[in-house]
């Protein structure tokens, strides 16, 4: 069992896989270079976001697993941003198919994770870092009113301002968050987010409310389905 990890983030993704891989899929060893690859590996690539990963990183990593030949999964990571999940996946199949790509993964399966709207996102469905019922200031008070993560799906909030788009907004309400606990969160040094105990507790809101985090339910089930193909 070996999987090849596209990344579109060339930070955050990279220290959040390896740690959340590390908890999820222990059986799993993390390798530097995709030839070290041998019976139970994964290895990780970033690049330089979009629309370089799909365009430059997709056709670099189906010629690197047909060189190799021990690969069973080519993974991408990348944001929704200013998409919707599906016009995303289409965007990413169409590709595929227009360039003939399916036909040069041969039993490779391809798995598309789109985090919606970006990785921070998902962080901020954490109810243990953030209840809104804990004392605030501003502007997390501001962010809070417009939309309260703790109770509604952070996957479906909106656009707070028109100085930024919903990506950007979604990574200034979660520095709040990290902020107002006394901690910080930069792209660069994602802190508290790489722990089990950060995972876990995503993992128990989807538990509590199926119906919040879809996109990162898709990535907890590909690892659960690759956790019962190596037992």
């Amino acid at each position: 069992m070996n999987i090849y990890f596209l990344l579109e983030g060339r930070s955050t993704e990279k220290k959040i896989y390896t740690s959340w891989l590390n908890y999820l899929l222990p059986e799993l060893t993390k390798v530097k270079f995709y030839h070290q690859v041998d019976k139970y590996n994964y290895c990780l690539f970033s690049y330089n976001g979009y629309p370089a990963v799909i365009r430059e990183g997709i056709p670099d990593a189906i010629k690197k697993i047909q060189e190799i030949g021990k690969y069973n999964y080519l993974v991408i990571c990348i944001d929704a941003e200013e998409e919707t999940v599906e016009s995303k996946r289409k965007e990413i199949n169409d590709f595929i198919v227009q360039n003939n790509l399916n036909l040069e993964l041969g039993n490779v399966k391809f798995i598309p994770i789109i985090q919606n709207r970006c990785i921070e996102t998902w962080f901020l469905g954490n109810r243990k870092m953030f209840n809104s019922r804990q004392p605030l200031e501003k502007p997390l008070l501001d962010y809070v009113k417009y939309y309260d993560v703790s109770v509604k799906d952070p996957e479906l909030m909106g656009n707070y301002s028109q100085d930024y788009n919903h990506a950007e907004f979604h990574y200034l309400y979660l520095k709040e968050i990290f902020s107002a606990r006394n901690s910080s969160y930069s792209k660069k040094l994602p802190r508290d987010a790489q722990n089990k105990s950060y995972l876990d507790e995503l993992i128990k809101r989807v538990g509590d409310e199926p119906k919040h985090l879809k996109t990162f339910q898709n990535f907890i089930g590909f690892c659960w389905m690759i956790k019962q193909q190596l037992c």
